[in-house]
């Protein structure tokens, strides 16, 4: 990049959990130079100071509920800094393209975003770019690459203990933390979402990605781990060696 892009990342909803969708794209960003600031609206209030200063703003849709949410706030966004550049991420942005694109939105992604994500960032810190003539979306709407991920960055995200928590049967309950070992689906269950965009395809998260994710999150406090898959068993292979080594590594957190 040639310049320093200001980024604001927000979650809006994910089922009580401390959001991937936000932790591993700003490792990616921040690794190509960018400035993140992420935000999840689900436990945090709206930082205006940090939307006024940004030239990027991406929210991420992972379902219906976060599509929905975010919409409400779009204008609100749009008020605070009319030049930033609005961004969907995420399964529910492909599907509601028409209408995101209506509500402002300059770029679409799902599927494999965090390449999209660091190639938006390249396109908007051009030389030649102004607030005022962006260039049309040149990332692909839909991306299945294979992806080489990289360790999550939840360090500007609220603690562990603001999200749900597991409650434990004989009374009390423990911190959870929350990280995704695989992505997409091989099956094509008529309902679900996810099949128009992956198509039977899945995606693995290398397993020491997953696993220091993990680690960095037991640190932090963490003291059961959920796996947000939509099938963990996709590759049993790959979900068994994780589990195994997650045993090994913290048998209580299993």
């Amino acid at each position: 990049m040639t310049q320093s892009l200001q980024v604001v990342l927000i979650s809006t909803y994910e089922l009580g959990h401390q959001p991937f969708g936000l932790a591993s794209p700003a490792a990616w960003l921040r690794e190509a130079g960018a400035q993140v600031t992420c935000l999840d609206l689900a436990v945090e209030r709206l930082d205006e100071a940090a939307i006024a200063t940004a030239d990027l703003v991406a929210f991420y849709v992972p379902m219906h509920t976060a599509t929905r949410l975010a919409a409400s706030f779009v204008e609100r966004v749009k008020r605070i800094n009319p030049n930033a550049h609005l961004c969907f991420f995420g399964l529910y942005a492909p599907v509601n393209e028409e209408y995101l694109r209506e509500l402002g939105a300059g770029t679409i992604l799902r599927g494999e975003f965090e390449e999209g994500l660091v190639a938006l960032v390249g396109r908007l810190s051009a030389p030649e770019t102004l607030p005022s003539r962006q260039p049309a979306q040149s990332e692909p709407t839909i991306s299945l690459t294979r992806q080489q991920f990289l360790v999550p960055d939840r360090s500007q995200l609220p603690g562990l203990e603001r999200y749900a928590r597991v409650k434990l049967p004989g009374g009390g309950s423990r911190v959870a933390g929350y990280t995704e070992a695989s992505r997409g689906c091989k099956h094509l269950c008529r309902h679900c979402p996810i099949v128009p965009v992956y198509g039977g395809r899945f995606f693995v998260v290398q397993p020491d990605v997953v696993l220091e994710d993990i680690a960095r999150q037991v640190e932090a406090g963490a003291e059961h781990i959920t796996f947000g898959d939509p099938d963990f068993f996709n590759g049993p292979t790959h979900a068994m060696r994780i589990v195994a080594e997650l045993h090994r590594r913290f048998p209580p957190h299993l």
